[in-house]
């Protein structure tokens, strides 16, 4: 089936609604274009405070905005709710599940996916992409306090009070200092057979220092801001193995029935869809205007573009360079439907910020760097300020102080599953007498009575439900 958008004027078909997309549709609202934005979702989403969402500090609706609702006052914009799965270049079409959608131009922004280096690990080591993701993260967080507080085998409990987070980069430097925070302060009281202030976080980066991208003395108060916080960082430590009992470094081995991956992002398969040269990353090597090699009508932008910056490297995938991306390429096409052209991009360097936990932040603005409260609080204002809509803005700021204030978190509440069903958190399964049901069918103690062979898979299978 083919979508036939009403008007005759060129038509601008843009795939992902991130903060590239999005601003490209934003910018070209006083275009002469019709412009369609597709995307998989119905919201856009401010993935900055995904691990907010993980760690019960914030609700999925405080981050997130209908796609519609942003769209709606803008009337060239129309929207559709559809996963793409490839570009007909020489149709001038993308396949966007039963449709065929015709474009004059293209702009691609479908962002980047979790890498786990040719290892299937993504059942044991979730990821934080999708609200979906980051829900799913703070069942299993949730679950694992619970399961502790009525395991009866001292080395499960242990076993559950260990959390291990892979990737020393902002994400997984936030994630791990809210974790500790959530179990020292926001939970420190709610039980009585545990005490949560004795969980064990673990942070694990390969690289020789946390926040590579950040200058070396940033790295190091990042480090020293989350061991205070009780993190136990190592550097210079890769992953060698993981599974649903724990993480694998080389010899030594990390008990534990939380893993989260933060290591490492690849693009979706833009450049297989557009048969275009891409980089070890998947991301597509643009031209100077961001235009796909060869099709100087279709563009990429944000995670999935390879653009070069002043210094020769490329630009990294963050919000600020697929905003300013998305505002170019919209541009460029005003000014061609105008008979002008743009200068090649370039990218305005508008400085790097990460949060460790409360009062504890990083920044850096070329040479002026700075850490501890006031980095926090600039961290907290930058943040409250590039959220979509006045309501979500109020509400953050609402829930931030409120939990700075009573150090608590409201959002904890698990959901996903059925009464006390415990299905994410898997006991240590060991061999026992064949039966025929299979492991699918069966809740957590009946798992543990079920072949070895039969009752790994199980566990995959339970571990992989989101």
């Amino acid at each position: 089936m083919t979508f036939i958008h009403p008007g005759r004027r060129p038509r601008v078909v843009i795939i992902g609604a991130g903060f590239g997309g999005l601003s490209a549709a934003k910018q070209l609202a006083q275009g002469p274009f019709d412009v369609i934005v597709v995307d998989r979702h119905n919201y856009h989403l401010f993935q900055p405070l995904l691990y907010q969402v993980a760690t019960a500090g914030l609700s999925p609706a405080d981050i997130a905005s209908p796609i519609r609702g942003i769209l709606h006052r803008q009337q060239n914009a129309s929207v559709i709710l559809a996963k793409v799965s490839g570009v007909d270049v020489a149709g001038k079409e993308i396949v966007a599940e039963s449709r065929r959608i015709p474009f004059d131009y293209l702009v691609v922004a479908t962002g980047a996916e979790h890498a786990y280096f040719g290892n299937d690990w993504a059942s044991y080591a979730p990821g934080l992409k999708t609200i979906d993701d980051a829900t799913y993260l703070r069942r299993r967080i949730l679950l694992a306090f619970e399961r502790a507080e009525t395991a009866s085998d001292p080395d499960e409990r242990r076993r559950l009070l260990n959390f291990v987070v892979v990737g020393g980069g902002p994400t997984g430097v936030e994630m791990a200092g809210a974790i500790a925070e959530l179990a020292k302060r926001a939970l420190a009281s709610d039980f009585r057979s545990i005490d949560p202030r004795c969980a064990r976080v673990v942070l694990i980066e390969a690289g020789p220092r946390l926040l590579a991208p950040f200058d070396p003395s940033l790295s190091e108060a990042a480090r020293r801001s989350l061991e205070q916080l009780g993190v136990e960082v190592r550097l210079g430590t890769g992953v060698t193995d993981c599974d649903c009992s724990g993480v694998s470094l080389g010899q030594e081995r990390l008990q534990t029935r939380t893993i989260i991956w933060a290591a490492g992002v690849k693009a979706s398969p833009v450049a297989e869809w557009l048969a275009v040269a891409c980089d070890r990353a998947g991301r597509v090597k643009v031209q100077a205007d961001l235009s796909a090699p060869g099709h100087p009508n279709i563009f990429v932008i944000g995670d999935v573009a390879c653009a070069i910056g002043a210094d020769g490297k490329p630009l990294p995938g963050v919000a600020p360079v697929a905003k300013q991306q998305g505002e170019y390429v919209a541009n460029l096409l005003i000014a061609r439907a105008n008979g002008k052209t743009l200068q090649p991009f370039r990218y305005r360097g508008c400085g790097s910020l990460a949060t460790i936990g409360r009062k504890r932040a990083v920044a850096q603005f070329g040479a002026f760097k700075f850490s501890g409260f006031a980095a926090w609080l600039l961290w907290s204002l930058v943040h409250i300020y590039f959220l979509i809509g006045f309501r979500n803005r109020l509400t953050v700021a609402m829930n931030w102080g409120w939990n700075y204030m009573s150090f608590e978190r409201g959002s904890r509440l698990i959901t996903g599953i059925s009464g006390s069903r415990i299905e994410d958190v898997v006991p240590v399964v060991t061999a026992a007498p064949p039966t025929a049901v299979g492991p699918e069918f069966l809740d957590n103690d009946q798992v543990s009575r079920v072949p070895a062979a039969s009752a790994k898979l199980g566990a995959e299978k339970v571990l992989g439900h989101a």
